[in-house]
């Protein structure tokens, strides 16, 4: 079992930046491919970011390609979304996943752990 808590969200006006970090607790953590999505309100949850076993590769969703970086440090636990110029259509609860395997990927159905979900809200 893997226990995952994301924090860092907020406000923030469109062309600033925002952090996120997910905490993760339970199982060996390097054992497993991070992801991130967002789902905005009445929207079904989307692909934002990914990265796999010791980050040997990352994937992005078009939509945030340049503007958000994803990275980990395994001694920590812990995963980041690094968020750049962000716009409007940014805005959305925030879930870290993790995926009990070294290869990353774009659907969630591949994510068996879950965090409750941090608010991002930009302004413009």
């Amino acid at each position: 079992q893997v226990q995952l808590v994301e924090s860092g969200g907020g406000l923030v006006q469109a062309g600033g930046s925002l952090s996120l970090s997910c905490a993760a607790s339970g199982r060996t953590f390097n054992n497993y491919a991070m992801g991130w999505f967002r789902q905005a309100p009445g929207k079904e949850r989307e692909f934002v970011a990914a990265i796999t076993w010791r980050a040997s590769s990352i994937s992005y969703a078009d939509s945030v390609k340049g503007r958000f970086t994803i990275s980990r440090v395994d001694a920590k636990n812990t995963v980041y979304l690094q968020m750049n110029s962000l716009k409007p259509e940014d805005t959305a609860v925030y879930y870290c996943a993790a995926r009990s395997s070294r290869m990353a990927s774009f659907y969630l159905n591949d994510y068996q752990y879950w965090g409750q979900g941090t608010q991002v809200t930009v302004s413009s």
